[in-house]
């Protein structure tokens, strides 16, 4: 793994229990993505090598070593298929956003155009799921699909719903819940059952998977606000110029009155006709107080998600350590 940003000490950190685990899962993803096109061979070796944080083959790596089985050879398999449908996710999220950037690269329809990036996304979610159909568990299958389901219904409500001033938290967490957290739960949950835990403990491992998914996305969405591009790898305010409604969006709505309220609605409105609109809305933002009520959301939830660990259990500490990272990070 290759980390471009702040985020590399701390995580190098965490991570050096699993070392050897996340660099078998490094070999399984190239085995997995070659292929003998040429271009999409250029493509996947162009995307995977681009750094990334393997939040989720961690995760599913520390769950199956939550019950002192070890996590054993399928773990590796596994977190590779789940970081391919991640990665497919992405390049087709990149087209829909029209980002230009991720990681401080190019991204994939910036380079090689829209049409080839959604077949490419295509390809790798057919990929993920041939490569797992070949295992014939399909206990694991069927959580997979279930995630994969819910993550583009996600993006589909996200899509509905965009520039609408009026999205309301609950909706809003739905859409969080469904486009990230289902699968962070389902890398948890899949861990748990390869670690042979019980059911109450994959249920557990799910929920904390989950809630940490939420922390995780409300916290990419404020470094939206609050984060340096050089940092983030891909420009600030891209979020609110795309019309994505945002919590610290929402909380500001909740917070601001009157004339300024209508202001700030209209403002939304005439983002993409009016640039000093965007950075109208920002200064509100910071003025109103929500970036510190959506910090504390982000808190919130991964603060819930620890509550789903056992205590002293092997690996606990460890993952309560990336939920606290997932809320200080800075890119």
């Amino acid at each position: 793994m290759t980390e471009t940003n702040d985020s590399a000490l701390p995580l190098a950190g965490l991570y050096a229990e699993i070392r050897p685990d996340l660099d078998r899962v490094e070999s399984r993803l190239s085995e997995m993505i070659r292929s003998d096109n040429p271009l999409v061979d250029e493509i996947n070796a162009y995307l995977f090598t681009a750094g990334g944080k393997r939040l989720r083959p961690a995760l599913l790596t520390l769950c199956a070593r939550m019950t002192g089985n070890g996590a054993g050879p399928d773990a590796a398999f596994w977190s590779a298929v789940i970081e391919i449908i991640h990665a497919a996710s992405l390049v087709h999220d990149d087209i829909v956003d029209r980002t230009d950037t991720r990681r401080g690269r190019e991204t994939v329809h910036s380079r090689w155009g829209a049409n080839i990036t959604v077949l490419l996304g295509d390809h790798l979610f057919i990929r993920a799921i041939h490569e797992a159909l070949r295992t014939r568990r399909y206990e694991i299958i069927d959580v997979l699909s279930e995630a994969t389901e819910r993550m583009i219904e996600g993006e589909l409500l996200e899509c509905a719903v965009s520039g609408d001033p009026l999205l309301t938290e609950d909706r809003y967490l739905e859409i969080l819940d469904k486009k990230t957290a289902a699968l962070f739960g389902a890398a948890c949950r899949i861990g748990g059952m390869l670690g042979r835990a019980d059911p109450d403990l994959v249920r557990r491992l799910e929920e904390f998977g989950r809630n940490l998914g939420l922390a995780f996305q409300i916290t990419d969405d404020l470094l939206d606000f609050t984060g340096r591009p050089d940092t983030l790898g891909k420009p600030v305010l891209t979020d609110l110029r795309e019309g994505r409604i945002t919590l610290p969006v929402i909380c500001a709505l909740r917070k601001i009155g009157g004339p300024a309220r209508t202001d700030f609605i209209a403002r939304i409105a005439a983002r993409e006709d009016d640039p000093s609109a965007v950075e109208a809305i920002r200064d509100a933002v910071f003025a109103s107080g929500a970036i510190t009520e959506a910090a504390a959301a982000a808190a919130a939830c991964a603060a819930k998600a620890k509550s789903f660990l056992p205590d002293e259990a092997p690996t606990a500490r460890t993952l309560a350590a990336l939920a606290d990272f997932v809320c200080g990070r800075n890119a």
